[in-house]
């Protein structure tokens, strides 16, 4: 079941998070976060009104899915870049899959123009889920990061959507 995540899923969120930083190229970080730095980012993706969504079951957050501004200069302001993370003993469900279309569909009803996924280029998984969904390949950052003795590169992937019907410069 996918809902809206609540405080209360911050433990699974960040036991999610933190087996990723320690086992898995999908996040180019090294320490695992706190209980307080998710608490703090909890409040900031709430305050700004970025959807926050979780996959009960087991009773338990078994997956998460979020975004957030792609950069934050204002010109980009109809642009956002997602994550969705998946607990290691429920991959392979199609849970990633669920949460990234509801994303997509939040964003769109939002007025967002694009949906940009950087994904580790090795990450073949996630890369052709992505392309399943339609996004498509934008380019690759050689050696944009360094973990687990090796450079990893990033590719970026982008789905269009309808966008705003009167963007505007402000």
């Amino acid at each position: 079941m996918i809902r809206d995540a609540t405080d209360k899923d911050l433990i699974d969120i960040l036991d999610i998070y933190n087996d990723a930083i320690l086992n898995t190229t999908a996040i180019y970080d090294y320490k695992p976060h706190t209980l307080e730095e998710r608490k703090e980012w909890y409040k900031n993706k709430k305050d700004a009104g970025y959807p926050l969504l979780v996959f009960q079951a087991d009773n338990k957050a078994v997956a998460f899915a979020t975004f957030g501004p792609f950069r934050s200069w204002p010109a980009y302001k109809y642009s956002i870049e997602h994550s969705v993370y998946v607990h290691k003993d429920y991959r392979k469900n199609g849970i990633g899959e669920m949460l990234t279309k509801e994303l997509i569909k939040i964003a769109s009803d939002m007025g967002y123009a694009i949906i940009v996924a950087g994904i580790d280029a090795d990450n073949k998984k996630s890369i052709k889920l992505h392309e399943k969904l339609g996004f498509k390949c934008s380019g690759t950052i050689t050696k944009a990061g360094y973990k687990f003795g090796k450079w990893l590169d990033l590719t970026f992937f982008q789905l269009e959507l309808i966008g705003p019907s009167n963007p505007i410069e402000e």
